[in-house]
Order: C-alpha cells, then structure tokens, then sequence
C-alpha cells in the first residue's frame, strides 16, 4: 500500500522511527520518567499499573507498584504492531518502515562493498529456512526466560540483534539479513502469504520497482532502483511469485506449521507456569522483579501441583512439542484434504491443497495471537471497545483468507501474462478505444485481453510479431520461461495471435541477438538479474551524464570516475560482460551493432558446421536422411544470416571490424548467400 510513497518521504519517516527505536533502548538502561505513569495512584494516567495480586504458582507476584515502560511498550505495543501491518498492508509496508533494517544497512550508507555472495548453492541458500526457525524458536526460549521483564537483558539482546543484522548485511550486502537470518522475516513470509490485505499486485504494476523496497533516490532523477539481486526469487519485487515458487521448498512446511504451533505454545505455556490465565492477561510478566530467579524453580504448575521440572527445561519442552504437534496434524490434514478432494476433483494439484492449508494455518495463528496472545493492553480498554478491536481483527483476517483461498499459480500466471500482453499491445500504433467503446487496455479483463488478442491477427502481421516478440522478452526477463520452454509457456497465446512455431523461434533468435543475456545457458536469467543489471544502468548513468553533457569525451569521463564505478560493480555484483553490454547500449550503437552481429556469426558458424558434418563426416552422405538434414539445415543459416547481412550495411565502412567479418561471412554462408 505505501509502495506508492516517494523514497525521499519514507526515509524522513525511517528516521524518525529509528531515533523513536534507539530512544527506546535507551530506557531500558536509564528511564527516570515513565515509573510515574505506571504509579497505581497516579489516577490521571491511562498506564498505571495495578496493586492487586496476581497468582504464581499459587503465590502473590512481585510485580505490583510503579515501573518504567520500556518492556511493556516494546512487547505490549511495538511486537503486536508489526505482526497487524505485515498481515493487512503487506511486507511491503514493513519493509519500508522497519528501523532494523534502515540500521542494518549503515555499510552500504558508509560505501562499504559486501565481502560475499549468497550463491544459489551456499548452505545459507539451501537452508536459510531452518535457520530462521531455529531462530524464532531460540528467541522465544529467551525472551520468555529472560528478556521479557529484564530491562537490561532486553536492551542487550536488542543492540545484539542489530550489530547482527548490521554484520550480515556488512558480509552479504542486500537485504542478506531480511532475507536469509531475520527471524521476523520468516514470520513476514507466513503472515504475508501471496501479499497482505492491502499489499500491491506486482504483476499487474507497470513500474518495475513496485514492491523492491530497494530504492535510491536523486534530486536531479527522481526515484530509481538499488536492487543488488540478492535473493531470487524475492518477495521484495513479487510477493506472489516468490510464493508460488518457494510454496514446496524444503522447509516451508516447518515454517508454516511450525509457527502455528509455537505461537499456541508461547501463550499456554504461561497458563502451565502460573496455573491461571491472569499471569498473561494483567501483563505483570513485563516487570516481574525476578525474573532471572524463577528460571531454575518449577516450570510446570498443574491442578495446583509444582512440577519438579526446571523452567528452563520447561520452556523448550513446551515449545518444541507444540510445534511438533502442530506439524503433525497440519501434515496430516493436508493429506487429508487432499485425498478427499482429489476423489471429487481428479485434477485438482497437491500445490493447490498445500496453498490453501497454509492460509488456514495464517489465519488461525493471527487471531489466536490477537483474541489471547495481544489482550494485555487491549484489556485496559473499555469493554466496548474489546469488542470492537476484536471485531475488526477477524474481519481483517476473514478479508484476507477470502481474498486468498481462491487464488491459484495457474491464474497468478494467467494475469502476469495478461499484463505482459497488455503492455505489449499499448505499444502498437492502433486505436484500441474504437473497439472498445471507450475503455482502455487498463480498463480490461485477463479474459478480455484474451478476446482481443483473438482479433489481432486482423492487425498486420508485422504488429503480431511485435507482440509476440515483447511477450516473450518479457516472460524470460520476469523468469517464468526458459528458450527451451517458451514455446509450451506462450502456446495458448501464440495460437491466439497467429504465430506459427517458426516465427517463434525466429522471434527467440532475435531475442537472443538483443539480449544475449537472457538466453545464456550458463545463466538462468531472473527477475532480479534484471533489476540489478537496470539499478546499475541507472548508477551509470547518473554517474556518468554530467561529464558526457558538458561534451567531454566517454573514454575520458571512464577515467575520471573509475573508482566510483568499480564500486558501483562490486555493489551491483557487475561482472566485465554485463559491464560491457550495459556501457554498449547507453553510449555505443556501432560497438552494439558489431557485438550483435559477432553473436550472429557464431551463430550462422554453428549450423555451417554442422552443415559440413552431414557432408563430411559421416559415412555416406549422399544418404537421404542426411541430405534431408543438410536441406533442413540451410534455412536456419539463411534465418540467422539475414540479419547479419543488414547490421554488416549498417556499420558500412565506419567500423574496421566489417570486413573481416564480411568476408568470414561469405565463407561460412555460401550455401545460401546466392539465393539471398
């Protein structure tokens, strides 16, 4: 939702955040303010605390008369904010605004380059899941057994978790620690789902940045891009897609079922410890004086009995076997569920099952945290407005599950593709309002766009190539095909637009000769690759305009700024060919000319030699199967040499290059240059 918002306004409001957080902190060690309003006879205070006695094992707690504010503040306020934004705006909105994150990237702000790469491989890649849970899980044994009510503990362990995220992101750079450590990340992952309540449909925004909370922003450029491609796929540029494609990891399971469990168990474990529900619900848990104390006492309280097991033990004992169980029965519903409707549904996917038992388990995890687990500074409001508060969390987390029950991977793709079709049609020099009765492109349906691609091969048929052309650029840009697969991908909508399969693959050829990049096979091109390769443009560009504006030469103005631009590789993780190709297409059309038709040449020697195999190289080749071969052979050199021919009278005489390759060009083509 406030994806929208400038760059330059949230930062204004990050700061002001993170002086809010610091100064937080900062009460934890030394508060001499707040224990005034928390005084049971301060009448005039909306915080005072209560004298009356709340049972512990039987016992009155030490937790009656004044106290400073800070724990009740972080855990009664703060926790419970985070976990209603991410539901309802989305972790799009988190992201902008989380004050761990703008201090986590104090490296990058001091012009320090990350020292590593998370590689798709890494152990990190593979197994950042577990270790976020493993996390959550270790963080929660702590805070129950020592950080809830230890002001100083809390602050400790609250400064270590930011020299941590500040040394992760120093290591990795990115959002390293968002991604792959932050416990709060995992639970943005399964309170997100496809994207929150108000969150942004990415796939259907037309610019490019729309969730990347990975922004800069210049006075003289306006908003641009600071994606690194840290993370693919990541749900900071696509929430939705990174769902789909991260739905069957392993480990998201435990991630999703876990924290169902581990929420359950956080809260009842307070009702095992005390023996009653009061001990949660007054809140004297954040300012219990000794709390330190009861860590190796009883940990168990039950039918009014002391269990002679340490707390300490207890606490990870109650955790680990409610988020045990919690796996249990979630796998076993989904079992199930998808048994049971696979006899009514023979083709209903396990992905769709899975899809759905998830957005159960986040619904039932949010309310329980809000109807028990939010109730201790909700209590102190007036009883109609419980019920208000209350009201309004099932309504927003019904609205949600609504929303996100029906969606499916087969119709996130049918609208990406829809989207990609529609931009692809507004690029057409064709007054669409005039079948439309007024509407716009905007103004239409996938289905619709589905009928009208059906018209278009009454378009002429260099219009339908265009079309075809930008489409398929664009689903190898955003990941969701590969050469191989584009022709099964884009079947539904090349049949609706006309286009045989050999004008496909001439319109993949031509891709590949643009964009050389996207058809590496030693590198699978993503989304994210993408909007690192444009971020680094952008920091070129701007980096560079100056000088080449005032008329100072290119080669020149590489010199002066070689340092600033070996920082901006190291950041963007630029390697020399992508350098190359970057610099060729803002400043050098002949260089890109000569580097397309190279490209082409290696193509057209590719199939000349395999040409001279079927002839050579093979025991008779005047046999009919080979002759058919080398036939079949000769219109992909002519597809390939076609183009070369005309970038080669491009370049005229203007390039030293052209001959050479002229005449190379000749040798390697003379099968089909006579026809031509």
């Amino acid at each position: 939702m406030l994806s929208q918002v400038s760059e330059q306004r949230m930062h204004a409001f990050r700061w002001l955040l993170v002086i809010g957080w610091l100064l937080l902190i900062l009460s934890l060690f030394y508060d001499p303010i707040s224990h005034h309003l928390t005084d049971p006879d301060n009448l005039l205070s909306p915080f005072r605390g209560s004298n009356k006695c709340v049972l512990v094992q039987g016992e009155c707690l030490d937790a009656v008369g004044p106290y400073p504010m800070g724990a009740r503040i972080f855990w009664g306020t703060i926790v419970p904010s985070g976990i209603a934004i991410v539901l309802v705006f989305g972790h799009e909105t988190w992201r902008r605004i989380c004050p761990l994150y703008f201090l986590s990237q104090i490296p990058r702000a001091l012009g320090l380059q990350p020292r590593l790469k998370v590689k798709e491989d890494s152990w990190l890649a593979r197994n950042h899941l577990y270790l976020q849970f493993w996390l959550f899980f270790a963080g929660l044994n702590i805070r129950i057994l020592f950080v809830n009510s230890d002001r100083t503990l809390l602050g400790l362990f609250l400064l270590l978790t930011i020299g941590s995220a500040i040394t992760i992101v120093y290591l990795y750079g990115g959002r390293s620690w968002c991604h792959y450590v932050c416990p709060f990340g995992m639970v943005q992952m399964v309170l997100t789902g496809l994207r929150g309540l108000l969150g942004t449909e990415a796939h259907k925004a037309s610019d490019s940045i729309t969730q990347s909370m990975c922004r800069t922003f210049d006075p003289k450029t306006g908003e641009g891009k600071a994606c690194i491609g840290c993370k693919a796929p990541c749900m900071d540029i696509d929430a939705e897609n990174a769902y789909w494609q991260q739905l069957q990891k392993p480990g998201r399971k435990l991630v999703q079922y876990g924290y169902l469990g581990l929420v359950i168990g956080y809260f009842v474990y307070f009702l095992l410890y005390a023996g009653n529900f009061d001990y949660y619900f007054s809140g004297a848990w954040n300012h219990e004086v000794n709390q330190l104390a009861t860590i190796f006492q009883p940990g168990f309280y039950i039918f009014n009995q002391p269990i002679p097991i340490p707390k300490i033990v207890a606490v990870t004992l109650t955790l680990a076997a409610f988020a045990a169980m919690s796996y249990q029965i979630c796998t076993k519903l989904e079992k199930a569920t998808f048994s049971y409707l696979k006899r009514k549904h023979p083709h209903i996917s396990r992905e769709l099952v899975l899809h759905r038992v998830f957005s159960l388990c986040t619904f039932v995890a949010f309310n329980a945290f809000f109807i028990y687990g939010g109730r201790t500074e909700i209590l102190r409001l007036p009883f109609l407005l419980q019920l208000v508060f209350q009201g309004l969390v099932v309504l927003l987390s019904t609205l949600w599950l609504y929303r996100t029950w029906g969606r499916s991977n087969q119709q996130y793709t049918k609208e990406s593709l829809a989207d990609k079709l529609r931009r692809q049609l507004k690029k057409l020099a064709i007054d669409f309002s005039k079948f439309l009765e007024g509407r716009s492109l905007e103004d239409l349906t996938p289905e619709e766009l589905d009928v009208l691609a059906k018209v278009l091969p009454n378009a002429s048929k260099q219009d339908r190539l265009q079309v075809d052309f930008g489409l398929l650029k664009k689903t190898l840009e955003a990941g969701n095909a590969n050469a191989a697969s584009s022709l099964e991908v884009l079947r539904s909508m090349r049949q609706k637009l006309g286009i045989s399969d050999e004008e496909h693959h001439a319109a993949l050829t031509e891709v590949g000769i643009e964009y050389p990049l996207l058809l590496d096979p030693q590198k699978k091109p993503t989304r994210e690759d993408q909007l690192r390769l444009e971020s680094y443009r952008q920091a070129l560009e701007l980096l560079l305009l100056e000088s080449i504006e005032s008329g100072m030469a290119l080669e020149r103005a590489l010199q002066l700024k070689s340092s600033q631009i070996q920082a901006h590789k190291q950041q963007y993780r630029i390697t020399p060919p992508e350098h190359e190709q970057i610099l060729a297409g803002m400043f050098d059309r002949n260089g890109k000319l000569r580097r397309k038709a190279e490209v082409l040449l290696a193509q057209v020697q590719l199939w000349a030699a395999r040409h001279q195999a079927f002839k050579n190289l093979v025991p008779h080749p005047e046999a009919t199967v080979f002759v058919l071969l080398r036939k079949l052979l000769l219109p992909k050199i002519e597809q390939v040499a076609a183009p070369l021919l005309s970038i080669l009278e491009l370049l005229g005489d203007r390039d030293p290059d052209v001959e050479h390759l002229a005449q190379r060009t000749g040798v390697l083509a003379y099968h089909v240059l006579p026809n031509m």
